[in-house]
């Protein structure tokens, strides 16, 4: 996308007054170009196949083509990042959905600027996690994968044993444990003692070799993995 062209927008929801909220809301902004709206899943694979948006507003609940399916084919079959739409109480799809390969998902009652701010983010290549629902992701991703609480009994060191983390080196590996705990790029170069560009070449190199999108997906297998526990404090870096 050239540096001075308008960021893609297409927006997937099955109630046109909500389309038509964030539409008004998005094309205010000159960075920003609502090209295309659908009503439910199957119009969203169709128009992100013709428009090759660089964002899709992804609902979740939709009739005939549910958001994680058209998620899953919109995120095979194009370079469109989705960000889907949630409720407050974290939808119980809304983890499928980043399986899928979302991006990351905003609550339904977030403010004019917070939606402008996500798409942007987004668009830029970072990942989004609503902040207030980040935990309830997280306990549901250690329910469904079964991962055993910190320091149980008879556990071998966290992800050790786990094929997918074979690859990374030992400062990819700190470097997923502090991308999974939330920490920016700035809070991990201080914590590792090395510089942002430093800890930018570690992200991008443990996502190239895990085969991840982003961030959110990281997120997701560490907790996955056992590579990081909830209730675990950050362990030292590696020299």
């Amino acid at each position: 996308m050239p540096a001075d062209a308008p960021i893609r927008v297409l927006i997937a929801d099955d109630q046109a007054l909500v389309r038509d909220g964030f539409a008004m809301i998005l094309s205010d902004e000159p960075d920003l170009a609502v090209v295309g709206e659908a009503a439910d899943g199957a119009e969203a694979i169709g128009k992100a196949r013709e428009l090759r948006p660089d964002v899709v507003l992804m609902d979740v609940r939709m009739p005939h083509v549910d958001g994680i399916a058209a998620t899953a084919a919109i995120c095979r079959d194009t370079d469109a990042r989705v960000l889907v739409l949630t409720t407050f109480d974290l939808d119980e799809y809304v983890y499928q959905a980043l399986r899928a390969g979302a991006s990351g998902f905003l609550l339904k009652d977030m403010r004019r600027r917070e939606l402008v701010d996500a798409v942007r983010v987004v668009a830029g290549g970072e990942a989004l996690l609503a902040p207030s629902v980040t935990r309830r992701l997280i306990a549901d991703v250690v329910g469904r994968s079964g991962t055993p609480a910190a320091g149980a009994a008879g556990s071998s060191a966290p992800g050790a044993e786990d094929p997918r983390l074979a690859t990374l080196t030992a400062r990819e590996t700190d470097t997923l444990r502090h991308v999974a705990r939330g920490m920016s790029n700035a809070e991990i170069a201080r914590a590792m003692f090395v510089t942002e560009h430093t800890v930018k070449t570690h992200v991008s190199s443990l996502l190239s070799k895990l085969h991840l999108r982003d961030r959110v997906q990281a997120v997701v297998l560490a907790y996955e993995t056992g590579l990081v526990r909830p209730g675990e404090t950050a362990p030292p870096a590696h020299a």
